[in-house]
């Protein structure tokens, strides 16, 4: 997937007012409307200008196009960086350029999770729903946990330009909750009109990278690394989990990517998820003449050939 500059695209400034990407737009359009340009490329051109100015156009969406920054340039390979829009709030209105618009793989890598909760949030009379994505650890997911969060809300200054609101919330998180499930914080949404209820805030839970642990689901897997003699022979060792570490026996003859399953270690649930070791071997290395011997030592004691699966 490649990048796409949408200011670039529009011929304005990072500074640019909303008033300012609504001229450029107009301006482009017009040249570029497959009914008036000879321009061959008129038409993809004409859609690359639509989804530039349905970003730019809308405060939300916009500061979270922002927010990534300006590393990246048109035409690079681009993928979204884990957690990028975590912490960002916005409301429940039509985030798209219309629905049923074409948008490029671009878009939707960035826009497509929001653009499919607000068209759910759209069919409330109330104040509108807001969503935001927010990191936990996943030992809170074990044990469950009081957190104060941070969120970021986009709007206008009397220039028209971009501002972020920020706000705090102390957040009750469920033990067990798994990542993708959405906690409903109730009247934390957009305000209603008149005398119409407060929408209603929706936390979609994702988790903070581990060093150690990596979770699908429910499951929580680790990978264990196991010198070659106790791949072999077995072993007891000491291995970690969320909840502290446990002796876990190794069977002799095990091989890289064996999974030992620990039943019920995983995220507590109804039922409660596993872990799953996933073992890993680790070469000693040969950097001495005594380890370089044992290793020579090692290929005359084995008649053993790694490839041999990938001859005839």
């Amino acid at each position: 997937m490649k990048f796409k500059d949408y200011y670039e695209i529009l011929g304005v400034p990072r500074s640019a007012t909303q008033d300012d990407v609504k001229r450029a737009y107009r301006k482009l359009a017009r040249k570029y409307h497959p009914d008036v340009s000879k321009d061959p490329d008129a038409e993809t051109r004409f859609k690359e200008l639509g989804e530039a100015y349905a970003v730019l156009k809308d405060p939300e969406k916009r500061a979270a196009y922002d927010q990534m920054g300006s590393q990246w340039k048109t035409g690079q390979d681009f993928q979204p960086p884990p957690g990028w829009d975590a912490g960002f709030e916005f409301s429940g209105g039509e985030f798209g350029a219309g629905a049923g618009a074409d948008h490029s793989d671009f878009f939707e890598a960035l826009f497509g999770r929001q653009a499919r909760a607000g068209q759910r949030a759209h069919m409330h009379a109330q104040g509108l729903d807001h969503h935001a994505k927010v990191l936990i650890d996943l030992a809170d997911a074990y044990r469950g946990a009081q957190r104060s969060i941070s969120l970021r809300m986009p709007g206008l200054d009397a220039q028209g330009r971009g501002t972020m609101q920020e706000r705090k919330l102390d957040v009750s998180i469920p033990k067990g909750v798994r990542a993708g499930q959405h906690l409903r914080l109730a009247g934390q949404g957009g305000p209603g009109l008149g005398e119409g209820a407060a929408g209603d805030l929706y936390l979609e839970i994702a988790f903070k990278p581990h060093p150690q642990f990596r979770a699908d689901g429910r499951d929580v897997y680790l990978d264990l690394p196991l010198a070659p003699w106790e791949a072999a022979l077995g072993a007891s060792i000491t291995a970690p989990t969320p909840e502290g570490p446990v002796q876990l026996t190794i069977p002799p003859g095990s091989a890289a990517g064996r999974q030992l399953r620990m039943k019920g270690r995983g995220i507590p649930g109804s039922p409660p998820g596993d872990l799953y070791v996933v073992l890993t071997i680790a070469l000693p290395p040969a950097d001495s003449e005594g380890a370089r011997e044992a290793y020579r030592a090692m290929a005359k004691a084995f008649d053993f050939n790694p490839r041999t699966q990938l001859e005839g």
